[in-house]
């Protein structure tokens, strides 16, 4: 069996005594208390992991400038290069629990190519401020990213998303996101199956998920659902590549396919034995996703090179 993403935040509460304790008492609470076991386990699925203080003491090369955007009750932490290109301008966001630092290896590689990048910090991560988040909140953060760039007067060409970034880039697109090019590395397809997946990880009952989700989608005045692939899928008019990795173990391959099959046009960039975040490194990968931004066509997909398989998912195939 392939470890989950689940699996792995379960086995990163079971390493610590003092949140063993607190799983177990969001399992008995339910018992006693269902409406703390309902806030309780809202705000533990808000919480991104690992904690974001690992990943602040991180060293930027000082040709990179950082800012801070105030956004909502939290920030957005907002990486760029002065000194790059002045070409049209990539914007890079990490996944949950991660950071912007994930995202240089891809930055170095579109700036080689004159392309700019701009990375996204997401708020309750890294740098940023706040200690919970969100699937609609990144989404929310992503459009006003968009905005404020083009704002000061930068052409936004593509937006590049890794995971649930991901996913919120997609539901943002298929909202109208003024940007040319959509790259969703390793996206998740369910948010609605991720909570009962969560539900079983930590022992809540049915009821205490229902709540729990129903607590989320009223504060966020959404429903999940409308997240998913089929619902977002055809109103994305954005040429799109969808890259994911046949072994992944934290977002399904299935999820990549359901993109790529719901999104008119879409290519499917398979991998192998990459996982969820080598794709985020591996220069063949990088590549391939800097000349799918560069060239108007992207014709340079149709080479396909060993470990990647190229998928071409159009709507004529399916």
């Amino acid at each position: 069996m392939t470890r989950t993403s689940l699996e792995a935040t379960a086995a990163f509460y079971n390493t610590n005594p003092v949140t063993r304790l607190f799983r177990w008492g969001l399992g008995a609470s339910q018992h006693v208390w269902p409406t703390l076991a309902v806030r309780a386990a809202h705000r533990l699925f808000g919480t991104p992991l690992p904690p974001k203080w690992l990943n602040r003491r991180r060293t930027w090369s000082p040709d990179w400038r950082i800012s801070h955007w105030a956004f909502e009750n939290a920030s957005l932490t907002v990486y760029e290069r002065p000194v790059a290109p002045h070409g049209p301008l990539v914007l890079l966001v990490h996944g949950w629990g991660g950071h912007a630092g994930q995202m240089l290896a891809l930055a170095d590689t579109l700036q080689a190519q004159g392309l700019r990048p701009v990375i996204l910090e997401m708020p309750a991560h890294g740098r940023s401020a706040g200690s919970t988040s969100n699937l609609p909140q990144f989404a929310r953060a992503i459009d006003y990213t968009v905005a404020r760039l083009q704002q000061a007067g930068h052409q936004v060409q593509a937006l590049v998303a890794h995971s649930l970034a991901a996913n919120a880039g997609a539901y943002a697109a298929s909202r109208g996101l003024p940007v040319d090019k959509l790259v969703l590395l390793a996206p998740p397809a369910s948010p609605h199956e991720y909570t009962r997946l969560f539900a079983q990880v930590f022992g809540l009952r049915e009821s205490t998920r229902a709540a729990m989700q129903q607590r989320i989608e009223a504060r966020e005045a959404i429903l999940m659902p409308q997240f998913e692939p089929a619902a977002v899928g055809p109103r994305i008019t954005q040429p799109t590549l969808v890259v994911h990795d046949r072994s992944d173990s934290i977002n399904r391959f299935a999820d990549g396919v359901a993109y790529s099959q719901a999104i008119t046009g879409a290519r499917l960039l398979a991998t192998e034995s990459l996982g969820h975040r080598k794709i985020l490194k591996d220069d063949e990968v990088l590549q391939q996703i800097a000349a799918f931004l560069a060239s108007e066509q992207s014709a340079s997909l149709n080479r396909s090179r060993s470990p990647l398989t190229l998928a071409v998912c159009a709507a004529g195939a399916r």
